[in-house]
């Protein structure tokens, strides 16, 4: 009899268990996005009966630190390195610009009531970010793709050539795998690894497939310059703003000598009025300068 009771609770048990696991699984998310791309993080667990989010925090957290991000659906100005990219949805999801790899760590959102208690479970969202980099020595070009996360990397991490998964058997190519991190190397140009593709971009040549380790979700991301030296001027750009301001400095300097010169012109050949005291008449005399004469 007691064995019978054991099964029975067994058995009652075990549907609650997956319903939990169930629950646990909704408010937990994973999300992989490219250094430099705008981010949204959704907060699974977000009551109706808020203000503009009066009721939603969102922290962050990494290895190193635990930072709050929103509070009350405000954003936190002391989380400096990460305020002035950060907004706040009507839904309360956390909207993240530029992001960069410290951005990389576990979001959580809360909900709280007017007194202040947490209502319901924290919504978790794990933020991967993909960087990629380029390295030249000579003829020989590498391209890195490396993935930054919130604890021991689950992601998987390879380049594809040409869409297929031929960049580890080609002649030409060297590839090299390491956890989050892949590098590809081959001699440029293009042509020395296949004369065919030599007007093909590299975004189209090689991407770098991030496989979730957490969702299985892949993903494919074309090898394009790192976002830090796109948002950088070039040297064109650097040198035409100091040559620009100094013309406009030039042409304000010959403008104002210009309109000074016209004026005192001017000034000359106005009429002057010049008064007789003896016989207490007006004379009126045209004074030109010694050009005019």
């Amino acid at each position: 009899m007691e064995e019978f009771k054991w099964i029975k609770m067994s058995l009652f048990l075990i549907p609650l268990l997956h319903f939990t696991a169930a629950a646990n699984r909704q408010f937990l998310l994973s999300s992989t996005v490219r250094d430099g791309d705008e981010v949204t993080l959704s907060c699974e667990n977000v009551r109706d009966d808020q203000n503009n989010c009066d009721g939603t925090v969102w922290t962050f957290s990494d290895l190193n630190s635990t930072v709050e991000l929103v509070i009350l659906g405000q954003i936190v100005e002391e989380a400096k390195a990460k305020s002035d990219r950060l907004s706040v949805r009507e839904n309360c999801s956390l909207v993240i610009k530029n992001v960069t790899e410290e951005d990389a760590g576990r979001y959580f959102c809360q909900q709280y009531n007017k007194t202040g208690q947490q209502q319901g479970p924290d919504s978790q969202v794990y933020l991967s970010v993909v960087t990629m980099t380029e390295e030249k020595n000579d003829d020989i070009v590498m391209l890195n793709c490396s993935v930054s996360t919130y604890e021991r990397c689950k992601h998987t991490v390879k380049w594809l050539y040409e869409g297929k998964d031929e960049a580890k058997d080609h002649p030409n190519i060297e590839t090299l795998q390491r956890g989050c991190y892949t590098t590809v190397k081959w001699q440029d140009p293009v042509d020395s690894v296949d004369p065919g593709l030599i007007y093909k971009p590299r975004s189209n040549l090689l991407k770098c497939e991030v496989t979730d380790g957490y969702t299985k979700e892949v993903q494919l991301f074309p090898f394009i310059p790192p976002h830090s030296s796109r948002e950088k001027p070039g040297w064109g750009r650097i040198i035409f703003v100091p040559v620009g301001l100094a013309a406009l400095i030039i042409i304000v300097v010959v403008v104002n000598m210009w309109t000074r010169a016209k004026e005192k012109k001017t000034q000359t050949e106005e009429i002057a009025v010049r008064y007789d005291v003896d016989d207490d008449t007006v004379n009126y005399e045209n004074i030109r300068s010694p050009d005019g004469v």
